[in-house]
């Protein structure tokens, strides 16, 4: 099978993604072997490929956001049979028996697994995954369409709960790619009044296209306080201005695994009030559940941009710099 391998991580320049062929993988207790149809391309796999986000193990393969038709099934296989079609996120594996684990925090596990980090992931034409952690999918989303729900829309999903957004608040968004848009449908569709601050034009254009009350650029003020803000972007310069833009008693959730820098806060004009600062880290299968439940319903629009298997490189280039307006999605299987 063909599979893309960051072999020696830099910038896209560098070409640190090479194409090459593999040995099918075998699917083990409780795996079932996947046969690709798509998948999406996170900003996680650029930081991946760019060294931003050391690889666990050399000659990984990115890619956590996987739709496909269970192929094989190993030993203690209960929920997916042979041509059922599922989906494989970031969130591969976990202890179960951590104090976190047992408590429901499971993404706070203290020994856990992720697909295109730890095991090998989706930018590949097979892959096994456990599958008491993969998904049954919404018919009423094609395999493109769904792809992006896998990542971008459940991490969006946890950052937008963190917030604790009051029922008719206001929210902003910093940053309007892949997980932004979904998010902001799903804010939208629970009564929030949604700002997106965004130094995309494209990007501005498709939040007002989707009912955004304002747009403006990454750093404006927003036109009224925010009950709570979500930041996408991965630049920590943001974060002063996110936080001033806060009501009292607001928060800010920082959604992305990796972040910039943080310029030094002023406690009175940042974060008095009971104004708070808070990370997003991954995600609980309730999460995910939750969250494509409330995707068929809505249901969501999902922007994608799609690319053919073999420029998966050229894909983490274009989110490199901006480029993808919604989400890149790679066509592993052309039907």
């Amino acid at each position: 099978m063909r599979a893309w391998a960051v072999r020696t991580p830099g910038p896209m320049a560098t070409a640190p993604l090479h194409l090459e062929e593999r040995s099918v993988p075998e699917p083990g207790e409780h795996q079932v072997q996947v046969a690709v149809s798509v998948c999406g391309v996170c900003r996680t796999d650029l930081h991946l490929a760019e060294g931003d986000l050391p690889p666990k193990r050399p000659g990984v393969v990115p890619g956590h956001e996987v739709v496909g038709t269970v192929s094989a099934v190993g030993p203690g296989c209960e929920r997916f049979a042979v041509g059922d079609r599922v989906g494989v996120a970031w969130l591969a594996g976990t202890c179960g028996t951590c104090r976190f684990c047992r408590s429901g925090r499971e993404n706070l596990c203290l020994d856990p697994i992720f697909t295109g980090w730890d095991v090998d992931g989706g930018f590949a034409e097979v892959l096994v995954a456990d599958e008491r952690y993969c998904y049954s999918l919404p018919d009423s989303f094609s395999d493109e369409q769904a792809a992006p729900l896998l990542c971008a829309g459940i991490i969006g999903y946890r950052a937008l709960r963190r917030t604790e957004l009051p029922p008719g608040g206001s929210l902003g968004i910093y940053g309007f790619g892949a997980s932004a848009h979904l998010t902001a449908q799903v804010a939208l569709s629970e009564g929030a009044r949604v700002h997106v601050l965004t130094r995309s034009a494209d990007a501005r254009q498709l939040a007002v296209r989707l009912g955004a009350a304002s747009v403006g650029g990454a750093a404006d003020p927003p036109p009224e306080p925010l009950d709570g803000a979500i930041l996408f972007a991965p630049v920590g310069d943001l974060v002063p201005p996110a936080l001033a833009a806060l009501d009292r008693g607001g928060t800010l959730a920082v959604a992305g695994i990796h972040l910039t820098d943080v310029p030094p806060l002023d406690y009175e004009h940042h974060l008095f009030e009971e104004r708070t600062l808070r990370s997003v880290t991954a995600n609980t299968r309730e999460d995910g559940r939750a969250f494509l439940d409330a995707a068929a319903r809505i249901p969501v629009e999902v922007a994608v941009v799609p690319y053919p298997f073999e420029q998966a490189d050229q894909a983490l280039a274009d989110i490199a710099a901006d480029r993808v307006t919604g989400v890149a999605v790679l066509r592993v299987q052309e039907h």
